[in-house]
């Protein structure tokens, strides 16, 4: 049986109600692989609500290498805003008829990881996965969403980036495919020439851009999610805008621009 780990994160995550077009279609992608007998998992971000939120509380966002750096008052609203976008992509999934169940990185322990320290804080490095808490819900027949806040060694909340735990769970799994859905088309050789767009990388490729300072920001977690989830036993790479209509689905046929990352 297959298995495949789909991370949504970027504006794709704007429109999070019950009608949204783009969960009822994600939802119609994942329900034809399952109905293939492909296992899917689902990892969320939720910058925009994330950034709503530490507005609204007059809350400075500030990053660093492309991960937010998250003080003990941040963790609290990232928690907050992680756990709400959580339940409405559950909702949305469940209305369309997918058998969805929310849950976050410290329920079961699923996420384990340390803070990365200064200046990131209360920010974690990749964490260790237990892998039956999603194993064990694919046999029940149900669809986990994961929120991807995880917990330390001692029991005190840690923000994981989306894409770093969905790497990780992706490598634990040894599952045959990670999706990386985001707000971008293509990984780009020159970031800020959108016509040096890549359609294939191999792992020493990627570390390049990393090296080279061509990825830049948020691609940077990307890119490193993606040789972790490699050097883990994941199969292949997949990076794709969510943000078009069935972008799952697409992004697997090759009707959509696509980045595809092998070891």
């Amino acid at each position: 049986m297959k298995r495949v780990v789909v991370k949504l994160g970027g504006h794709a995550l704007d429109g999070l109600g019950a009608s949204a077009p783009l969960l009822a279609e994600l939802a119609q992608d994942i329900a034809h692989l399952s109905s293939g007998g492909t296992e899917v998992v689902l990892v969320h971000g939720g910058g925009p609500q994330i950034e709503e939120l530490l507005e609204t509380a007059k809350i400075e966002s500030r990053f660093h290498e492309g991960l937010r750096i998250t003080d003990t008052l941040t963790m609290n609203y990232v928690a907050m805003a992680l756990g709400h976008v959580n339940m409405l992509i559950s909702a949305a999934l469940n209305h369309a008829g997918i058998a969805a169940v929310g849950l976050c990185g410290v329920d079961g322990t699923l996420f384990c990881a340390n803070s990365l320290g200064e200046p990131w804080q209360r920010a974690a490095a990749t964490p260790k996965v237990r892998p039956e808490v999603v194993t064990s819900l694919w046999a029940n027949g149900f669809c986990p969403v994961v929120s991807p806040i995880a917990v330390d060694d001692v029991g005190e909340l840690v923000n994981c980036n989306a894409d770093t735990a969905a790497g990780a769970l992706a490598g634990t799994l040894d599952a045959e495919l990670l999706v990386l859905l985001s707000d971008i088309d293509q990984v780009r050789d020159d970031p800020d020439d959108p016509g040096s767009v890549l359609a294939h990388l191999s792992s020493f490729q990627a570390s390049a851009l990393i090296e080279s300072g061509a990825a830049r920001e948020g691609m940077v977690p990307k890119l490193r999610a993606a040789l972790d989830a490699l050097d883990a036993g994941a199969g292949r790479i997949l990076m794709a805008n969510g943000a078009r209509h069935h972008a799952l689905r697409d992004a697997l046929s090759g009707a959509i621009p696509t980045t595809e990352i092998l070891a």
